[in-house]
């Protein structure tokens, strides 16, 4: 069913514990400076005890104020003195890496970004609105130690390999989709409903391990696996089509009769899918989000028990959930492993997660959600809720920089 994304991360992001990015960074009581007549003080803020440098943002002056460098944690408060809205990058003069960004600073407006940096020499990137982006003069710390994690930048020519093997996979997903929906049509064609609940979680399942690409799946995604919210009958609507009209009859002591046409509806839609897939574009810049967003949807809807119409198999589906995100992972792992140090750890995560819900299937049968003891319930919300957390800094990993 269509789920509702991530929302855009507009506050300043740095770079955090592992190397990966984190959204916020704004920072609570700092007293601003104000404007370009504190260029080049480094001020201390009473809040937080950092000192604070006030930075040009501006096509003809980026990064002007920073006359003073020095090691360890610091506040830059990015004061944009252009007449449009720009984004910042902090980045490591030689190999492009970067610390920290904020993105949409108004014009006349100041914002924080707070580094950790060492040895090296640094350079801001800004980025107006518009226009080409400028590099501002390169500064050089002698002193200190290490600084804080930096990553290099992921561009969309970047993503476009990862992008273009996993619409392959999702092809070769849809042929045995297909197949899995002609079956549950034939079964409930024949009257044999036992059968075709067995082939409905077969097919369903198959669906929800190409999670990655239901955005563009389109309107498809809606009557494939849409629940009755938000229609005007619910449950009763005409336009409630797909798995779960077909799911609820199945497990509501519906009548074969009543199921055939909803399920020979589901076999076309899903034909027509798989057809028209081979025209279908995702989008590059779409991929590292999706790998958050599937375990994200998981949370939110299969371990709430909102999608369930009656199978009880709100643990089989998140299953099939891990499946898809591992899918995204695969094919993004080139480019993560340089920049996310964290990788491995995640993979083992994953594989727990995989153990786990694997043990709440027993003699074919899952575990229906309602059944699960409160320590099974707080353990699979705490493992799944933690995956999300770190498919989070997947996702802002992939977000696509402009460097130009």
């Amino acid at each position: 069913m269509p789920r509702p994304g991530l929302k855009e991360l507009s506050s300043p992001r740095v770079w955090g514990p592992g190397g990966v990015l984190l959204a916020g960074g704004l920072l609570v009581g700092l007293v601003l400076t104000g404007g370009p007549e504190g260029a080049g003080r480094s001020v201390p803020a009473t809040a937080d005890g950092l000192p604070h440098t006030t930075v040009d943002v501006s096509p003809g002056g980026c990064g002007r104020g920073w006359v003073h460098p020095r090691p360890g944690a610091q506040v830059f408060d990015l004061h944009n003195t252009s007449a449009t809205a720009a984004e910042v990058y902090l980045k490591a003069a030689g190999s492009g890496a970067v610390y920290g960004e904020a993105e949409g600073i108004g014009p006349g407006t100041t914002r924080q970004l707070r580094v950790r940096l060492g040895r090296g020499a640094y350079a801001f990137m800004c980025l107006p609105d518009d226009a080409e982006a400028v590099t501002g003069p390169t500064v050089r710390i002698h002193g200190g130690g290490r600084g804080g994690p930096a990553a290099a930048p992921v561009t969309e020519h970047d993503l476009i390999p990862p992008t273009l093997g996993y619409q392959k996979w999702v092809a070769r997903g849809l042929n045995g989709l297909v197949d899995r929906a002609a079956r549950l049509r034939d079964a409930i064609g024949r009257g044999d409903l036992p059968a075709a609940r067995r082939d409905w979680l077969s097919a369903h399942l198959a669906y929800e391990r190409l999670g990655a690409a239901y955005g563009a799946f389109g309107d498809a995604d809606q009557k494939i696996n849409g629940t009755g919210a938000g229609l005007p009958d619910g449950d009763q609507d005409p336009a409630f089509t797909g798995f779960h009209r077909i799911e609820y009859g199945l497990w509501h002591g519906r009548s074969a009769d009543t199921l055939r046409g909803p399920a020979a509806a589901l076999a076309d839609d899903v034909q027509r899918l798989r057809d028209d897939w081979a025209q279908a574009r995702m989008d590059p810049a779409d991929l590292g989000l999706r790998a958050h967003e599937i375990l994200e949807n998981t949370l939110q809807f299969e371990l709430t028990g909102r999608t369930d119409y009656g199978s009880g198999t709100s643990l089989a589906t998140a299953r099939a959930n891990l499946d898809g995100t591992r899918a995204v992972l695969v094919r993004l792992r080139p480019l993560l492993v340089t920049r996310y140090p964290d990788v491995p750890a995640l993979e083992d995560e994953l594989s727990r997660a995989q153990r786990m819900l694997d043990g709440f299937r027993q003699g074919g049968r899952w575990t229906p959600l309602a059944r699960l003891d409160r320590t099974q319930r707080e353990r699979t919300d705490a493992l799944l809720g933690d995956l999300v957390e770190r498919l989070a800094s997947v996702a802002t990993l992939c977000d696509v920089r402009r460097m130009v």
